[in-house]
């Protein structure tokens, strides 16, 4: 049989009946090789029928008693520490000094007046710091340096 010309590449059918059997073992959708300027793709297209078959569980029977619902836990006291929290305006990663290997911004017990800086938060490549909201001692920093943070997140307390 050997290979076939179409438009200028040589198209050889048993590698491309081999990438076929492949994506049949893997249940892959598709697959492409690249070599220099040639590149083969073969898909598939899955069908409702090929979809892993989805199991549901079965309904409560409607006549069944529901049970009174238990009590509710208190709440952690965690929760409470980050009331007075300034939190996050942004999704970024927190930096809690101004590089690598310098002092950080402001430590748990240092005093910090009002505008001061006590992190930044690196958000699409533009670095923002985070400032004191008022003057007092900083009582907790509640994100490591480097960690990723999400918008309205606790970052410190100032007391």
């Amino acid at each position: 049989m050997g290979d076939h010309k179409d438009q200028g590449i040589n198209i050889d059918p048993a590698f491309v009946r081999a990438l076929a059997e492949l994506l049949d073992d893997t249940q892959l959708s598709e697959i492409e090789v690249e070599d220099g300027d040639r590149k083969v793709r073969v898909a598939r297209t899955l069908t409702a029928a090929a979809a892993a078959p989805v199991a549901f569980a079965p309904a409560a029977p409607a006549a069944a008693p529901l049970a009174p619902p238990a009590p509710a836990a208190a709440p952690p006291p965690a929760a409470d520490s980050f009331a007075d929290a300034v939190k996050s305006p942004m999704v970024g990663t927190v930096y809690l000094a101004p590089e690598p290997g310098a002092p950080t911004f402001a430590s748990v017990g240092s005093s910090v007046k009002e505008g001061d800086t006590v992190l930044i938060i690196e958000a699409m490549k533009v670095m923002n710091p985070i400032t004191a909201p008022t003057s007092g001692t900083l009582k907790a920093v509640h994100v490591e340096n480097s960690q990723p943070v999400e918008f309205d997140q606790p970052l410190f307390t100032i007391g």
